[in-house]
């Protein structure tokens, strides 16, 4: 391939996307334009990929961590040849149902490896992706898992936080396989990046324990030998690249006009005069086309020559790579949890769930391999490692939990970038009120529909001393408020149990585990060997009389307050049913018809939650809602209750005056 031919092949990327941007009226050019090169030379010499399996085990991650030039990642796989995106979906870039959305949306088997848009996400996806590949390559071998991954990030990648989290662990454990190109143009949206930044980026990327390669983007010859000397690197590596934004507009180039906005007509073409380019609008020269067509069969050969070393494996390990691959559990986990249950059953001594969450664990992480673990620097507290789980770390990967230190955004990224990878369940830990922190990741889960489960502990005012800038009392109503995402708040041991097991089957849906510092009593009975969470509510002690019209809903530990409630009333003659409502995602996705046989069609409703009461009106209409509207309070944690008036005898004397 001459320099000429890679130009070609190069200005077919910058012109699928200029002419995409011009149609949608809406987009941003100049990176694609910018990066052309360097994103031509990858593909055409060092990536491997199969664009006709786009899912193959061994392929190597591509991240576009600057979503906003998404069009840059739609043309480099339209022209290789993925059947995912035709020239139709580029012609309707940004437009609805496209699979050429604005920025990057992940979908299966389409080359798409994640949803990045929010910049800084992709960074910590990708160290996520590059963390998976030495864990398996510990486990499967070199010939089964030896890939690369890929990630291009510009300025804004590198000014938010979460780059700086995900890259500081990158280096801390020597992911030698992961490759930043950094997009080194200077320029934002504001103008030039001096306007905000004057970090010495590279004195930045030492101190993370990386390597540093600088090259000029647009010179074919430095960015091969840069991509090849990183092949042999022992440690993560940014190769530099000092590119010119809107590379080939003779008005426009390297200033911010270009950065968020369309050419517009005139300067196209002269875009089209000065880069020698004469075709019309979304056409690719068959020449040109075939050349980078030419990556079916190679990738096809890639793919080949890896299955000649998976077909020598033991059957065993054959099996177990294609089951986790296929986000399938072990075929003993139903028999497994059912073991743990009888077990939880015979204590019943008061437990605080991050306890109760700590003993499922130990069994799990015996007979899960694909699940990984980790805490924010809280390992202690949150409870989140078994007694049989291995550190894994720079000088071995051998292991199933990670010391993700106090970086609560960038592991929850990295948590991301693990699930991505179809071959990880990651699950990680901190406190509740932290996942203010962790919540941009958390939504792009949910919207990716990743199978990340999120153990947070120190769930309400319960955690007592540490007071209001640790008690969450907001943040159940915000992660609830998140599409998709299941929320989690068990009242004891058993409800605990059933929310890990329903989050490790939940194939599309990110679960939270909303866990109590505080010890609570066993509140579900043995007969009771149903999963009953998988209903989000459930009756949990009925009343005597059929026709008793008073309903109290509660979860996790005001279940406890709950139930001494209604034995109040009961004392009193007032019948009344509780509800255990673990999880109201799920409790809202079943039949009118059980819905109304659990909360009463008309009966009055009293809720009991120690947060907001926000959200809960939707069924207490003629109701009660028991809950905390201001922040927390320094004291021990009965004390609290008292002052907000969560206890059973305040909330018995307000039901006697309200219920009629």
């Amino acid at each position: 391939m001459t320099k000429n031919n890679y130009s070609d092949l190069a200005n077919a990327i910058r012109f699928l996307s200029i002419d995409a941007v011009q149609k949608a009226n809406s987009g941003h050019p100049g990176m694609p334009m910018g990066m052309a090169d360097v994103t031509t030379i990858l593909f055409n010499k060092f990536l491997r990929f199969n664009p006709h399996n786009p899912s193959w085990f061994n392929r190597d991650r591509f991240v576009l961590s600057a979503g906003h030039g998404s069009m840059l990642l739609y043309s480099a796989l339209y022209l290789s040849g993925y059947k995912s995106i035709t020239i139709e979906d580029i012609k309707n870039f940004r437009q609805l149902d496209s699979i050429c959305a604005g920025h990057p949306e992940y979908e299966k088997d389409s080359g798409i490896e994640t949803t990045t848009g929010p910049l800084g996400q992709g960074i910590a996806n990708a160290v996520g992706f590059a963390l998976a590949e030495e864990i398996n390559r510990e486990k499967f071998g070199n010939k089964i898992c030896n890939h690369k991954t890929y990630v291009i990030a510009g300025d804004g990648c590198l000014m938010e936080g979460i780059s700086h989290e995900a890259m500081s662990l990158a280096g801390h454990l020597k992911l030698k396989n992961l490759i930043l190109f950094f997009d080194n143009n200077s320029i934002s949206i504001d103008g030039n990046t001096n306007l905000s930044i004057s970090d010495d980026y590279r004195k930045r990327f030492s101190s993370y324990n990386w390597d540093l390669i600088e090259i000029n983007g647009h010179n074919h010859n430095q960015i091969s030998k840069a991509i090849s000397k990183v092949q042999t690197a022992k440690k993560p590596t940014v190769i530099s690249c000092k590119t010119i934004i809107g590379y080939g507009s003779p008005n426009k180039s390297n200033t911010a006009s270009v950065h968020g906005s369309p050419l517009g007509g005139p300067e196209i073409e002269l875009v089209r005069k000065k880069l020698k380019w004469s075709y019309p609008p979304f056409e690719i020269p068959e020449k040109i086309l075939k050349e980078w067509r030419k990556l079916i069969i190679t990738g096809k050969k890639h793919e080949e020559n890896w299955k000649k070393n998976f077909d020598k494996l033991e059957k065993n390990k054959k099996e177990e790579i294609l089951r986790i691959n296929s986000g399938n559990l072990p075929k003993n986990f139903n028999e497994k949890i059912n073991q743990i249950k009888d077990k939880f059953f015979e204590n019943l001594k008061p437990t605080a769930t991050r306890k109760s969450s700590e003993a499922c664990l130990e069994s799990i992480t015996t007979f899960i391999p694909e699940l990984i673990g980790g805490s924010a620097d809280l390992t202690g507290s949150n409870n989140t490692k078994s007694s049989s789980q291995k550190i894994i770390k720079a000088s071995n990967f051998n292991g199933t939990y990670i010391h993700y230190g106090i970086r609560e955004h960038g592991m929850c990224g990295v948590m991301n970038g693990l699930a991505l990878d179809q071959s990880i369940i990651p699950y990680g830990g901190t406190f509740l009120i932290f996942s203010d922190y962790c919540k941009p990741s958390i939504r792009l889960a949910a919207l990716m529909k990743q199978r990340v489960i999120y153990v947070l502990t120190h769930d309400s005012i319960g955690l007592g001393e540490d007071g209001p800038t640790h008690q969450p009392v907001e943040q159940l109503f915000s992660l609830r408020s998140i599409p998709n995402l299941n929320v989690f708040r068990p009242a004891d041991s058993i409800e605990t149990l059933e929310a890990w097991e329903l989050a490790l089957k939940s194939k599309s849906s990110p679960s939270v585990l909303a866990l109590t510092r505080q010890d609570l009593p066993m509140v579900r009975k043995k007969e009771s060997k149903e999963n009953l969470t998988q209903y989000g509510g459930y009756i949990l002690s009925d009343s005597k009389k059929d026709n008793c019209n008073l309903t109290i809903i509660a979860t996790g530990s005001e279940v406890e307050i709950a139930l001494d409630v209604q034995k109040k009333l009961n004392d009193q003659n007032i019948e009344s049913k509780v509800i255990s409502m673990p999880c109201l995602e799920l409790f809202e996705k079943q039949s009118q018809e059980y819905k109304n046989k659990i909360l009463g069609k008309n009966s009055f409703r009293v809720t009991i939650e120690a947060g907001v009461t926000t959200g809960w009106e939707k069924y207490t209409s003629n109701g009660i809602s028991f809950g905390i509207n201001s922040f927390g309070k320094s004291a021990p944690y009965k004390q609290i209750y008292k002052h907000f008036g969560l206890t059973s005898e305040n909330i018995t004397s307000e039901i006697r005056k309200n219920y009629k």
